[in-house]
């Protein structure tokens, strides 16, 4: 038997809460036709070479859902191997300074609470972190 290697990306995510609900954080769907497609997530993306956690994420969301972030504290990290890629995904609380996020990059986007994000199907890689965000165990979330 052959094991195929994949590649390793690390992939920087938000938690961003709601201006007028701070209990209720940004989530988003991802595009349809391209790999785990329809599959809710929190938003961020890939971190390119030479790139901070940090500036990897304002960039994201600015492309994506058309925000300015100031990028906190690191809340979580973890890793997950799919078939075709390994993700080690590290999750950032973050605050939006400017802007409405809108779909620019995603199908959809919510404002949801921990326990109602658990009825959306997630990507495997997000399901660990949302684990501990509806447990309460990623400690303060400012």
């Amino acid at each position: 038997m052959t094991t195929v290697a994949t590649r390793t990306v690390r992939v920087v995510a938000a938690l961003i809460p709601g201006r007028l609900d701070a209990q209720r954080f940004l989530v988003q769907q991802r595009l349809p036709g391209g790999s785990r497609a329809l599959l809710w997530e929190f938003p961020g993306g890939k971190v390119e070479a030479g790139e901070t956690d940090e500036a990897a994420l304002a960039r994201e969301c600015r492309e994506e859902l058309d925000v300015e972030l100031s990028v906190g504290r690191r809340l979580w990290e973890g890793r997950h191997e799919y078939p075709d890629l390994t993700v080690e995904l590290v999750l950032y609380v973050a605050r939006m300074l400017s802007g409405e996020p809108k779909p620019l990059g995603a199908n959809a986007l919510e404002f949801r609470t921990p326990g109602e994000m658990q009825s959306l199907p997630f990507c495997e890689a997000d399901i660990p972190l949302l684990e501990e965000l509806v447990a309460g165990r990623l400690g303060a979330l400012d």
